[in-house]
C-alpha cells in the first residue's frame, strides 16, 4: 500500500478566499494544529506577498515541528531569495516555485513564447536548489497546457533539481476521466519522472477537485495538495477531509492511505471556521452538522440495529462522539423511544403511542425537535389525568385595532360546545372562553411562558397554577403556537382540578 503524502495549503492559498485572511498568531495556532493532524507538508504563505506572510512562514517554522515547512515563490530571483530568508533557519524546509505554461497565460498575462517559460523555469529550479534540497515546481495551468510541451517543461525542471513536479488544475477546467489520464500520459513520457514525486493540486470550479485528486492517485500521483474545508481562491481546492476519508475508506480501490491522524479532522475544521468565519455548509461532506445525521425513520430504525446499515464512516474516525439522530417529521417510533430512555424516560407502549402521536404533530410545524421538546412532551404525558375538558379547536383574531376574540370548541364529558369571547389579549380572550364553556369559578395565580428552545419556530410551555375553594393546582401545555399552548395548559389545569375534587 502506497503513502500518499498531504500537502496542505489553508494557510497559503486557503487564505486566499475573499474574507479568509488570517494574522501571525492565527497562522500559528493553525499550523500546530495541522502538525498534530499529521499533515507532510504545511505551506506557510508566500514570502513575498506581504511582511506578514514572511513573518509568518518564520514563526511557523522556528515554532512547528513535524511536517516540511513550504514557502511559495514566483519563478522571479526576487521570490525565491525572499523565500529562502524566511527559510533559511527551518529544519525541514521547501521551496515551491511556479510559472505558467498554458498557451493562454503565455500569451495574455505574461507575454512570452513556450522557450522562454520553459528557460525561466529551469533557471528559477537551479537558484532555489542552490538554497535549498527540496524544492517543488508547479507548471501553472497545466490542464490547459499542451501535454507535449508540458512533459518537456517537466523533464526540464526535474533534470534542474526538482523533487517534485506539482500538476495544478488552476481553474477547476478538468474532470477526473481527463485528468487521470494526464497523470497516466507524464508517467509514460517524462523520462526522469521516476526521481520526483508526482503531486496534483485542483480547484473546485466545477465541483470535482476531490474527484480529480483521487483520479491521480489511482493513475501515479504521490502527493495531494489540499486545504482544510476545501477553502481558497474563487470555489476553493480539493478539500483535505474529503480526499483523506475517500482514500481510507476505499483502500480496496486506492491501495493507498495518508499519514493524517483522521480523529483531529473535526477539531482542525472547526479551527479553521474559526480563524476565518467561514462557515461550514451543513451538507458538507465529512465535516458539514448533516454529514453524520439522520432524521428517516427507516434510516434511524437501521441504525439502531446496525451502525454499518447506513454509515460508511464510523463518526469516532474523525472525532466526533457519535451519530446524531436529528428527531424530525420524518423519525419513526424506534428513534423516539430511544431518545427517551437515553434522556432517563421509561415509558409504556400507551404512553409511548401518545407521546408519540403528539410529537409527529408538533414536528409537523417544527424543523426540529431538541431534547428539551421531548422533556416538555414527556412532562405533558406524565402529568396527564381523566380529560373531562378537551381541545377540539380554536381560532383566534387580533390586531391594533380590532378586539381580540377567541372562538373556541371543547368537549366537555361526550358533549362538544363552543363560545366565543372577547379579552384584553387573545390570551385572556382563550380563557374566558374555557371559563364560559366550563362554567368554572377558578382563580388565575400564576401565568409563565417559555420559550424551550431558540428560533422562531421553537416549542412554547406554558405553565398555568390556578385556585378554586382553596384548592390549587398547577397544568402545563407545550405547543410552537404559545396561545394553543396557553389554552393547553389552563384545561389541563381544570382537569387536575376536577380529579382533585372527586
Amino acid at each position: 500500500m502506497r503513502t500518499i503524502k498531504i500537502f496542505d495549503t489553508t494557510l497559503r492559498d486557503g487564505e486566499q478566499s475573499p474574507g479568509a485572511s488570517m494574522n501571525v498568531g492565527e497562522k500559528l495556532e493553525l499550523a500546530k494544529q495541522l502538525a498534530r493532524l499529521g499533515v507532510d507538508v504545511i505551506e506557510a504563505g508566500f514570502a513575498i506577498a506581504s511582511p506578514g506572510d514572511f513573518e509568518a512562514i518564520k514563526t511557523i517554522g522556528g515554532e512547528v515541528e513535524g511536517p516540511v515547512i513550504c514557502s511559495l515563490a514566483r519563478a522571479k530571483e526576487e521570490d525565491i531569495k525572499r523565500a529562502w530568508e524566511a527559510l533559511k533557519d527551518v529544519p525541514e524546509k521547501r521551496i515551491h516555485t511556479f510559472h505558467s505554461t498554458s498557451d493562454i497565460h503565455l500569451k495574455y498575462q505574461f507575454r512570452i513564447d513556450r522557450e522562454e517559460a520553459l528557460k525561466r523555469s529551469v533557471r528559477m529550479v537551479k537558484l532555489a536548489k542552490s538554497f535549498v534540497d527540496d524544492v517543488e515546481f508547479s507548471p501553472m495551468d497545466a490542464t490547459r497546457t499542451d501535454t507535449g510541451y508540458l512533459c518537456d517543461v517537466i523533464e526540464a525542471v526535474i533534470e534542474a533539481g526538482a523533487l517534485t513536479v506539482n500538476i495544478p488544475d488552476t481553474v477547476g477546467y478538468s474532470i477526473p476521466v481527463e485528468f487521470g489520464a494526464l497523470i497516466k500520459s507524464i508517467r509514460d513520457r517524462v523520462k526522469n519522472i521516476d526521481r520526483a514525486v508526482i503531486s496534483v493540486h485542483c480547484h473546485n470550479d466545477l465541483g470535482l477537485a476531490t474527484s480529480n485528486s483521487l483520479s491521480a492517485v489511482l493513475n501515479g500521483a504521490g502527493q495531494i495538495e489540499c486545504t482544510i474545508n476545501g477553502i481558497g481562491e474563487r470555489a476553493g481546492n480539493c478539500s483535505m477531509e474529503e480526499v483523506v476519508m475517500a482514500l481510507r475508506t476505499r483502500r480496496d480501490i486506492f491501495n493507498a492511505d495518508t499519514n493524517i491522524n483522521t480523529e483531529k479532522i473535526m477539531r482542525s475544521s472547526r479551527l479553521v471556521t474559526k480563524i476565518t468565519g467561514m462557515s461550514v455548509q451543513p451538507n458538507k461532506a465529512i465535516v458539514g452538522a448533516n454529514a453524520f445525521a439522520h432524521e428517516s425513520g427507516i434510516h434511524q430504525d437501521g441504525l439502531l440495529k446496525e451502525k454499518s446499515t447506513y454509515e460508511i464512516i464510523r463518526p469516532e474516525t474523525i472525532g466526533l462522539h457519535k451519530t446524531k439522530f436529528v428527531l424530525g417529521k420524518h423519525s419513526g417510533r424506534h428513534a423516539f423511544r430511544t431518545r427517551l430512555v437515553e434522556l432517563g424516560h421509561t415509558l409504556n407502549d400507551e404512553e409511548i403511542n401518545s407521546a408519540f402521536k403528539r410529537f409527529k404533530r408538533i414536528a409537523d410545524h417544527k424543523k426540529e425537535i431538541f431534547d428539551e421538546d421531548l422533556e416538555a412532551l414527556v412532562s405533558d404525558e406524565f402529568t396527564m389525568v381523566p380529560e373531562i375538558y378537551s381541545l377540539i379547536d380554536l381560532n383566534i383574531s387580533s390586531g391594533t385595532k380590532q378586539k381580540p376574540t377567541a372562538t373556541l370548541k371543547l368537549k366537555v364529558n361526550e358533549e362538544t360546545i363552543e363560545k366565543t369571547e372577547h379579552g384584553d389579549g387573545p390570551v385572556d380572550a382563550v380563557f374566558k372562553s374555557i371559563t364560559s364553556i366550563t362554567d368554572t369559578k377558578s382563580k388565575l395565580l400564576k401565568y409563565e411562558v417559555k420559550a424551550i428552545t431558540g428560533g422562531t419556530d421553537a416549542l412554547g410551555e406554558v405553565v398555568c397554577s390556578i385556585e378554586e375553594d382553596d384548592r390549587s393546582v398547577s397544568g402545563h401545555g407545550a405547543d410552537t403556537d404559545i396561545i394553543i399552548a396557553s389554552a393547553k395548559a389552563y384545561i389541563n389545569a381544570l382537569n387536575k382540578l376536577a380529579a382533585r375534587k372527586k
